[in-house]
């Protein structure tokens, strides 16, 4: 059985990560989407399991401990991490897995799987950026301020992922995406093993 693609989608708080992931769900429902575990509190309208796995620090340290993570990160005094067991039998199955991720964590696993395909999805401005911030209403400004700050530090990295997406329109961000994924299922090294070449 082909063994599925490793794909990653981050960038900074507030560029529509989460919109495109839904998108790209919607497009292909094979693909399984990884379920990051976080420190941070539970927002009202979050349901455990679903958009996180919510879990306490002590917990969090004794999986990484145990080698329990593709990869981890701390972001704004809370972190995240990927637990690795259900990715790889997803892979192993033969489906795709979306990671949505902090910017820390896409850099840990393109040292560790260079093969994963890695995407920053970026705004199309930084004041742009902080309008979406704000315009969530579920952030002091103090939490915004430092999530603008990490964001330009995110910026100077993306250049180290194999492709940037502007998110300046949901759809044609989510179009761009599903075409680097159709894109790299063409690349020849991807079907050598399913050519039959000198008439064998």
């Amino acid at each position: 059985m082909k063994k599925g693609r490793l794909i990653v989608i981050s960038g900074p708080s507030g560029v529509g990560k989460g919109t495109v992931v839904k998108g790209l769900l919607a497009r292909d429902p094979n693909t399984w989407l990884s379920v990051s575990a976080t420190t941070r509190a539970i927002r009202p309208s979050e349901t455990d399991g679903v958009q996180y796995h919510f879990i306490s620090h002590e917990q969090f340290d004794r999986m990484i401990a145990e080698g329990q993570f593709l990869e981890y990160a701390r972001y704004v005094n809370n972190c995240y991490g990927s637990p690795l067991e259900p990715i790889e039998q997803k892979l192993a199955e033969g489906r795709d897995v979306l990671l949505e991720i902090e910017v820390q964590g896409a850099l840990q696993i393109k040292q560790k799987r260079p093969e994963a395909i890695t995407v920053f999805i970026a705004a199309p401005s930084f004041e742009a950026l902080a309008a979406r911030l704000r315009g969530r209403r579920d952030t002091d400004e103090a939490a915004i301020a430092l999530r603008l700050e990490t964001a330009k530090e995110e910026y100077r990295i993306a250049p180290q992922y194999d492709y940037i997406v502007v998110n300046d329109d949901i759809e044609t961000a989510v179009a761009d995406v599903a075409a680097i994924l159709r894109a790299d299922t063409l690349r020849a090294e991807n079907h050598l093993k399913e050519l039959s070449l000198g008439g064998n």
